[in-house]
């Protein structure tokens, strides 16, 4: 099942649910996801259950609604300061000539002549899919804000007046609300867009938390329940009328270092991620990147990001902001 929400033409919130390839209905009286997902955490139902006892109403036309720029995040908190946006990274293998380099690499290298990333990588091939009942390694982490960076799909990713890139990373991302007893429940997964700016974090790899202080987006639809083990999507950038990148991205724990199981239990094992009623969008990191292939997006490039298993595809374009005036000032 696929949940989504839209505003209608008086600016209320209107809740979408469909199952893949269907059309989509509104769910009845349900003010919106977080507060369907918040009653399900709260109730031990299943969000499904949930939705099933709410019932279902008219059909929503979603094509109509993305066309006019209605989409909200397909999760939204009415305090944005409660909502998380973070991700993890070196979680995935890439492709089998990529996989197969690396390994050998990270497995005959001497270990003083590795990086800190393949070394971190490393510790992910050895211990990121640990056996049940065990603790696996904890990944690289980032923050990227809180829900004042969530963009909707179709609106723009805005990029920093001093940033040096604005580039995309094609990732799933777990959706998760935190219910009043301080337990963390997975509403789903959705397609994302890991906004970042790969030039700074080239200079030096210290510099990579400030590379990832950007908006992200995530969408426009969340499928509920578990994901599939090999997800196969596509990252492309338009540029007006032309296609100036497009490549295949993998995810999926089956072309993942890390189980999501261990990715979540590293991200919430902190009682700083389990307060109730907060809202986590957590990415789970890419192979795929525009910028290894010298792409350098411009403002009115559009970023597409598609898995058809997750819904509708997740565009937005680039935007550049106008320098601000931060000077601090004594009181």
């Amino acid at each position: 099942m696929l949940i989504s929400q839209i505003r209608d033409n008086s600016g209320a919130i209107t809740v979408a649910v469909r199952e893949q390839g269907g059309e989509a209905r509104a769910v009845k009286n349900a003010p919106s996801v977080y507060a369907l997902a918040m009653e399900a955490a709260d109730s031990g139902k299943s969000l499904a259950d949930i939705i099933a006892a709410h019932g279902l109403g008219d059909v929503v036309d979603l094509t109509k609604a993305r066309d006019e720029g209605r989409f909200l995040p397909p999760i939204t908190h009415p305090d944005p300061a409660h909502v998380h946006l973070t991700g993890t990274g070196l979680t995935h293998l890439g492709s089998a000539a990529t996989r197969d380099s690396m390994h050998k690499k990270t497995t005959e290298a001497a270990e003083e002549t590795l990086t800190d990333s393949m070394k971190m990588f490393r510790m992910g091939l050895e211990n990121g899919k640990p056996k049940p009942g065990e603790k696996g390694v904890q990944p690289e982490w980032f923050y990227k804000g809180n829900g004042t960076q969530a963009v909707a799909g179709e609106q723009p990713l805005t990029s920093p007046s001093f940033a040096l890139d604005g580039g995309e990373e094609p990732e799933m991302a777990g959706i998760y609300v935190i219910s009043k007893g301080g337990a963390p429940f997975r509403v789903g997964f959705a397609v994302s867009n890991e906004f970042s700016d790969h030039v700074t974090e080239r200079i030096n790899y210290l510099y990579l938390a400030h590379s990832k202080l950007r908006q992200a987006s995530f969408g426009p639809e969340i499928r509920i329940g578990a994901p599939p083990e090999d997800i196969r999507g596509t990252s492309r950038i338009r540029r007006g009328d032309k296609v100036i990148f497009e490549k295949p991205f993998l995810s999926g724990e089956a072309n993942m270092s890390h189980t999501f199981a261990n990715l979540e239990y590293h991200h919430f094992k902190y009682g700083l991620f389990r307060q109730p009623g907060d809202i986590h969008v957590h990415m789970f990191g890419t192979a795929t990147l525009s910028f290894a292939d010298g792409i350098k997006p411009e403002a009115g490039d559009v970023f597409e990001i598609e898995v058809p298993e997750f819904g509708m595809a997740l565009r937005n374009p680039l935007a550049i902001a106008s320098e601000e005036d931060v000077t601090v000032r004594t009181l």
